[in-house]
């Protein structure tokens, strides 16, 4: 079985759809192999959201064309439209809002499940997500507009793309259970409303 990581945002945990986010994915058949909730250290996010330059400059690339697509100017807003300066800063801004409240870190396990997950999640950006999906029904957020406000996309949750970067978050996120038997903890079920 195929195992994922998924963070549910600060602001889906403010906007209290902990509960709607978790049940669509046991309702997609998704295993829940360990759950938490973590008042994120700035450390672990550095590492989640990485250093690393061609990383950065893809995110930084993404909100560049963002603007231009709509034919707005990136360098009006942020004083720069290099993909490598705007990535530094929405790296930053995905930083502070990781670091901004309680998330919580889950792992799913499944067939296919970072593909499932992903499906399940939708586009990254919201304004683009279809309808039925996590982001779709529940947020509108664009890049621009974020963008324009100096803050991370409020995109709800993070979900792994690859089974690469899964193991990578896992470990991060769930140091122990990357080297435990987890026999207690193969499933744990939650219901929405049940005490």
């Amino acid at each position: 079985m195929e195992r994922t990581l998924v963070l549910i945002k600060p602001d889906a945990f403010k906007r209290g759809l902990v509960g709607e986010i978790i049940s669509r994915f046991e309702r997609a058949g998704l295993s829940l192999e360990e759950m938490k909730i973590v008042n994120a250290a700035t450390e672990i996010v550095g590492k989640h959201y990485s250093d690393d330059k061609n990383w950065i400059r893809s995110v930084g690339k993404k909100a560049v064309d963002t603007y231009k697509k709509y034919n707005l100017n990136i360098a009006e807003d942020l004083g720069t439209d290099d993909a490598l300066e705007v990535g530094n800063l929405v790296r930053k801004w995905l930083i502070q809002q990781i670091t901004s409240g309680p998330i919580i870190a889950i792992i799913l396990s499944g067939n296919h499940a970072i593909e499932v997950v992903r499906k399940i999640v939708g586009n990254t950006v919201p304004l683009f997500a279809e309808l039925g999906t996590i982001r779709g029904d529940f947020s509108i957020d664009s890049p621009d507009l974020s963008t324009k406000e100096k803050r991370a996309l409020q995109n709800l949750v993070h979900a792994s793309s690859t089974i690469e970067e899964a193991k990578r978050e896992i470990s991060l996120w769930f140091e122990k259970v990357e080297n435990l038997l987890l026999e207690s903890f193969n499933h744990i079920e939650y219901r929405q409303g049940i005490e």
